[in-house]
């Protein structure tokens, strides 16, 4: 029997804002827990929220990113439950009245376009931390997250395997990075996807029985996740067992997903209309306000790459994977006005050497003058590839002056043609029987000799000028 999986994802973005959603407490992860904590976000009796505008502002960009229709009259709601992470005992979020709705997002499998729908987008704000120590057994609790703006991205059920919801992720990912409302960090929690999922046989119209894995935090997780709670379910449908409609953690150490709860629905939540919040209007200004700012994306920037600049698909592919690479690039192509040239940079040595020195895009800092300097050297045939490649690392790792660099270890190309005829004398006199062979018509000879006539300059002659005055010794 053929199954097929049905997936919609709940994507939640932290909102990468100064403050939190309902008071002025510093939005920044990574201090001491307990330090960014008042009385309005640790829920203290007779406090008031304020909504942060640049919170509804992050939103109105996400969902004209997303192609949303926007709901000009929104409002907030109260969703209640008790966790040890929710000081107030209730979360205020969207339920009603969501701020996005009706979009989709168009990704690309194997070659094929699939636009993926998405229901809604609602604003909402984030708990608490909770931190669970096995050895001791105690859980630990950090409420520093609390009030962290949030945005829940809702996919409808589209999606059928795991490299579509691999596809889909990456494309918000980058949609999101390169809107700058969300840094995306997988691993620090400011990108999280709960996976609805559920099986049917192939042809079937009729969902079957969902389960949410939640809170996964990395694209190779979420993908082993799919596949293990997909045959998971086929092997009890196939075994004459039913599904529990349930909440599930998964344990990627473990590769296995755990049942925690039965899955709510909205009423269990006792939903109703937040009190101490006005209801939020969007005016067409605002809007228009907010489309016109819109930065271009990372699909306009690879669009104008490969038109505008002649770049391959691939390396354009390499430029936008981050905000921080594809601003670099831009900024080194105005500087040395050579695109093709920069793009080989970045894409080659550049990544490699972040990558051997575990630097991701985001801490990625280098002059982009330096850079320039060597583009222009190794363009003029003033350096050679090897020495450009040694230069490029050493600005890199150092910061080095580049000019500087090059001369004080002899790297520039030898402009003296009497000394590289010298030197193609010296390899002629000890090679002289494979000189004598190449004059004979042994052309594999060739490379052999000029191999040895630039070891013997030390890598500094110019290739063509080496070229050329050998074979003028054959004439």
């Amino acid at each position: 029997m053929t199954w097929e999986i049905v997936m919609g994802l709940e994507i939640h973005a932290e909102l990468s804002t100064k403050t939190k959603i309902f008071c002025n407490c510093a939005n920044t992860y990574g201090t001491e827990p307990n330090t960014l904590v008042c009385p309005v976000c640790s829920g203290m009796p007779g406090t008031l929220p304020k909504l942060n505008r640049e919170v509804v502002a992050y939103a109105l960009k996400t969902g004209l990113a997303l192609n949303c229709s926007i709901t000009k009259n929104n409002k907030f709601d109260r969703k209640n439950y008790f966790y040890p992470d929710l000081p107030k005992a209730y979360q205020i979020s969207q339920l009603y009245e969501p701020i996005c709705r009706n979009g989709h997002l168009e990704i690309d499998i194997d070659g094929q376009k699939k636009k993926i729908n998405i229901r809604e987008i609602h604003i909402e704000e984030d708990a608490g931390k909770l931190t669970h120590d096995t050895l001791s057994g105690k859980t630990f609790m950090d409420f520093n997250r609390c009030g962290v703006p949030l945005l829940e991205i809702v996919s409808e059920p589209d999606l059928r395997t795991a490299d579509e919801v691999i596809a889909y992720l990456e494309k918000l990912r980058e949609t999101l990075l390169f809107l700058g409302v969300c840094d995306c960090k997988m691993q620090e929690g400011s990108m999280r996807a709960d996976v609805n999922l559920s099986v049917r046989k192939a042809g079937a119209k009729e969902f079957g029985t969902r389960t949410e894995m939640k809170n996964l935090n990395s694209f190779k997780a979420i993908s082993r996740a799919i596949k293990f709670e997909a045959a998971r379910q086929i092997e009890i449908l196939e075994n004459g067992g039913e599904i529990t409609q349930e909440t599930r953690r998964w344990d990627d150490d473990k590769c296995k997903s755990y049942g925690m709860r039965s899955k709510e629905n909205a009423q269990d939540y006792r939903y109703f209309p937040e009190p101490d919040l006005l209801p939020i209007e969007i005016s067409d200004e605002w809007l228009a306000k907010v489309k016109s700012e819109l930065p271009e994306l990372a699909c306009e920037k690879r669009k104008r790459y490969t038109e505008k600049f002649g770049i391959c698909e691939s390396e354009a592919a390499v430029l936008t994977a981050h905000k921080n690479i594809s601003a670099l690039f831009e900024e080194l192509c105005q500087n040395c006005a050579n695109p093709p040239e920069a793009a080989h940079l970045i894409t080659g040595e550049i990544m490699r050497l972040m990558n051997d020195k575990n630097i991701l895009p985001e801490n990625l800092s280098i002059d982009t003058n330096k850079l320039s300097a060597l583009i222009a050297l190794v363009g003029s045939g003033k350096i050679n590839r090897s020495a450009f490649r040694e230069a490029v690392e050493a600005v890199f790792t150092s910061d080095v002056n580049p000019e500087t660099y090059i001369l004080e270890r002899g790297l520039m190309i030898l402009d003296d043609d009497s000394a590289v005829s010298s030197a193609i004398d010296e390899v002629l006199q000890e090679f002289a029987d494979d000189f004598a062979d190449f004059r004979a018509g042994k052309e594999k000879v060739f490379g052999f000799l000029m191999g040895k006539i630039m070891k013997k300059l030390n890598g500094r002659g110019n290739p063509d000028v080496v070229r050329k005055l050998l074979l003028g010794k054959v004439c």
